[in-house]
C-alpha cells in the first residue's frame, strides 16, 4: 500500500511538471479555455489572424512581410503559415533565381519560432485578427494545412504577381468567396510597380540603382488595389478597409505585438528629372571641353564608361530573352546602354595613346547617340511609355557630346594629314 501510494504521488509530480512545461513554451495568443467552456471550445472554430512583418535591413527584407496565424482553439497553440522559405542550398538555386524561376514554399512554423526572428532583427509586428464566420475560418484552416503539406507547399514564386503577400490576399479572398478581389480590383491610386519597387529599395542604393534600371515599361502601369497587395502594408491597408460577407468591418482587432526599432518604411519622392538634366548637360559641355582640347583625360573617362555601358546593356537583353522576368522584357533603357559601347573602346583607347579616335569610333558614337535620341522619341509615342526621363535626360547630353568631340578631332586629324 505504501509503494502504491508513493508511486501515485510521483505519477502526480510528473503530471504537474509536464504541464509546467507545455504552459511555459506554447506562448498562445489567446487564453486557454476555461473548464466551463471547454465543451462549447471543442466544436470552437479556429481563430484567424494575418501577421504583418514591417521592412528589415537585408535586401530581400526591404519589402515587409506577412503570415496567416490559426489559432487552436481546443489547444490555444497557434501556428504561423509562412509563404516565404526558400532553401539556398538547392543544387539549381542560383540558375533558378537568375532565370525567374525560383521556388518558395508554404511553411507551418509554431507562432512563437517565427516571432522570435522578426524581435532579433528588431523589426515591428502587429496581427490583424479577422472577423471571419466559424465556416470561413475552418476553411481557410483547412486550406492552409492541406497547402502546407511537403507535395503541395511549393509554388513558382513572382516577385510582383505571385509573392508571400499575394497569397496572403488570396487565401483571405478564397475563404470570402472571392469577396475581397470583388472590393480592390476595380480602384487604384495611381500607383505603378516600379513606384513601390524603387521606393522600398531606395535605402540600399544598389537595389534602388538595379530597380530603376532593369524594370521595363510593364513595371509602369497603374495597379489596382488587388495588385498593391504585393506590398504587405498595401495588404494591410486593404484588409483594414474592406468588409466580410455580413457587412461588417473584416478586421475585427489589430495587436501591437513588437516595436518598430529600425529605419522605417521609406516614404515615396518624386524623381526631379530637370536635375538629372542639369547634371547631363553640365556633363556633355565637360566632355565637349575635354574634346575641343584633344585631352588624354576623355579616353581615361570614356573607357569605363563604355565598358559598364555593355555590361548593362548586355543584362537588359538578357533579362529580355533569357529569363522570365517580364517586368524587365523590352526596356527601353537599351536606346540610353546598350553593348554599341564596347565597340567604341578603341577609340577611347586611341584618345588615351594621344591619337584621334579614328572613323570606325566615330561612327560608332553618332549611333549611340541616334540610339538615346530615339529613346527620347520612343518616350513621346509609345503606347506603353516607360518611366526613364531622367537617365534619357542625363545620358542623351553625354552620348551628343561624345559623338561632336569624336566627329570634331577625326575631322581634324584628316585635315592635318592633308
Amino acid at each position: 500500500m505504501r509503494a502504491r501510494a508513493v508511486a501515485r504521488l510521483l505519477s502526480l509530480c510528473l503530471l504537474w511538471l509536464v504541464s509546467l512545461g507545455v504552459l511555459a513554451q506554447a506562448a498562445p495568443i489567446t487564453p486557454l479555455p476555461r473548464e466551463a467552456d471547454a465543451p462549447q471550445a471543442m466544436d470552437a472554430a479556429p481563430r484567424i489572424g494575418i501577421m504583418m512583418m514591417q521592412p528589415g535591413e537585408i535586401f530581400w527584407e526591404r519589402f515587409g512581410h506577412d503570415s496567416v496565424l490559426v489559432t487552436d482553439p481546443r489547444t490555444a497553440e497557434t501556428i504561423s503559415y509562412n509563404f516565404g522559405f526558400f532553401d539556398p542550398s538547392e543544387p539549381d538555386f542560383i540558375a533558378r533565381f537568375v532565370r525567374g524561376d525560383m521556388r518558395y514554399r508554404l511553411a507551418a512554423v509554431p507562432y512563437a519560432d517565427d516571432l522570435a526572428l522578426y524581435r532579433e532583427e528588431g523589426r515591428g509586428v502587429s496581427v490583424l485578427w479577422l472577423d471571419l464566420d466559424d465556416a470561413q475560418a475552418r476553411a481557410i484552416a483547412t486550406a492552409l494545412a492541406e497547402n502546407a503539406r511537403p507535395e503541395n507547399a511549393f509554388y513558382r514564386y513572382d516577385y510582383f504577381k505571385d509573392n508571400c503577400s499575394t497569397r496572403v490576399r488570396d487565401a483571405v479572398d478564397h475563404a470570402l468567396a472571392g469577396g475581397l478581389l470583388k472590393q480592390a480590383e476595380g480602384r487604384s491610386q495611381g500607383l505603378t510597380w516600379r513606384d513601390e519597387a524603387v521606393r522600398l529599395a531606395s535605402p540600399a542604393p544598389w537595389m534602388w540603382l538595379g530597380f530603376d534600371i532593369g524594370l521595363g515599361p510593364a513595371a509602369d502601369q497603374p495597379m489596382t488595389l488587388w495588385e498593391q497587395a504585393f506590398v504587405p502594408r498595401h495588404l494591410s491597408d486593404i484588409l483594414v478597409e474592406a468588409r466580410n460577407t455580413a457587412g461588417r468591418p473584416l478586421v475585427r482587432e489589430r495587436e501591437e505585438i513588437l516595436p518598430h526599432r529600425i529605419a522605417p518604411e521609406p516614404a515615396s519622392h518624386a524623381v526631379r528629372w530637370w536635375l538629372w538634366g542639369v547634371w547631363g548637360i553640365a556633363i556633355g559641355f565637360a566632355i565637349a571641353w575635354l574634346g575641343k582640347r584633344g585631352s588624354r583625360a576623355l579616353g581615361a573617362l570614356l573607357m569605363p564608361f563604355w565598358l559598364l555601358s555593355g555590361v548593362i546593356g548586355a543584362l537588359l537583353l538578357f533579362i529580355w530573352f533569357g529569363t522570365a522576368h517580364v517586368m524587365g522584357w523590352a526596356n527601353h533603357n537599351l536606346f540610353l546602354l546598350n553593348p554599341l559601347a564596347w565597340a567604341a573602346l578603341p577609340g577611347a583607347w586611341r584618345l588615351l595613346r594621344g591619337r584621334p579616335p579614328g572613323a570606325w569610333a566615330t561612327r560608332i558614337t553618332l549611333l549611340m547617340a541616334l540610339c538615346a535620341a530615339a529613346g527620347l522619341v520612343l518616350r513621346w509615342v509609345s503606347a506603353q511609355p516607360q518611366d526613364n526621363m531622367h537617365w534619357i535626360v542625363l545620358l542623351l547630353p553625354i552620348h551628343l557630346a561624345v559623338a561632336w568631340a569624336f566627329s570634331r578631332g577625326n575631322r581634324q586629324s584628316v585635315g592635318a594629314a592633308r
